[in-house]
């Protein structure tokens, strides 16, 4: 495993490109609501993007596998975890729920961050939902810092979403991300052995993001070889951002707040 510590150079660079980022995912969720197809939602994106001197990082990825992802963006709505395929045929209704999740190169390097939004009124289930899913987030990397481990971040999102009555998907991770879109580490949402756990380091910078379940965890994928969906058809929420790793804490880059 090859884990990156970015220098200064490229920090600022993240960072930048990170509020952009977060810029361009405002506006986007400002655009969520009945009536909208989500084909709409992506070329909006892929303009905003390139606006801010970006460079969609979604958009052709995986063609060295032959299926390459087609859009700016991933709009996976209600029951699809992540990774849905944009489309005017994808209209979003009152009630739904919709996840964004959108990555941009900025100078060389790469920035990514995911929401979910509500499309009008929502259930108070969905509510709830979308609510702890952010919250594990930030209960995960309330204590990470430097020669802190993975796993303590890892335990803690599950501890606190399995609290609330939720699931954590367990066949989806987080990432290392700068230089390349998936770098290592493989972070997962919940704490296995099955994974290496890697002491924390300074100038690290990490894509954590929780996926969480209203029903269970068991996913399964679509016919379209991109889209994960829950296996029994409850609703699934998503909240990601890009973040750096320093001696005494993290520093959110895709979180304007």
């Amino acid at each position: 495993m090859s884990v990156t510590v970015k220098n200064e150079q490229e920090i600022t660079a993240m960072r930048e490109g990170g509020k952009r980022l977060a810029e361009i995912m405002g506006k986007i969720g400002e655009n969520v609501g009945p009536g909208i197809n989500t084909l709409e939602l992506d070329k909006l994106a892929e303009e905003l993007v390139f606006r801010q001197d970006g460079i969609p990082a979604f958009k052709g990825y995986g063609k060295k596998i032959g299926n390459f992802f087609p859009a700016t963006i991933c709009a996976s709505l209600n029951d699809a975890v992540v990774h849905g395929i944009p489309s005017e045929k994808i209209i979003l209704q009152e009630g739904d729920i919709l996840k964004i999740d959108i990555g941009m190169k900025f100078e060389g390097l790469f920035t990514d961050m995911a929401r979910t939004f509500p499309v009008g009124r929502i259930s108070a289930e969905a509510k709830r939902l979308i609510s702890i899913t952010e919250q594990s987030f930030r209960e995960g990397i309330k204590n990470m810092k430097a020669e802190m481990f993975l796993s303590d971040y890892s335990k803690t999102v599950q501890k606190y979403a399995e609290s609330e009555g939720f699931s954590i998907v367990r066949s989806l991770v987080g990432h290392g991300i700068g230089k390349k879109m998936h770098e290592d580490p493989q972070i997962p949402n919940y704490f296995s052995k099955n994974y290496w756990d890697y002491k924390l380091r300074a100038g690290m910078t990490l894509a954590l993001e929780p996926m969480v379940n209203a029903g269970h965890f068991e996913v399964k994928m679509d016919n379209d070889g991109w889209m994960f969906m829950t296996k029994d058809g409850s609703l699934s929420a998503h909240y990601e951002n890009t973040v750096l790793i320093t001696e005494k804490g993290t520093e959110i880059l895709t979180d304007p707040k």
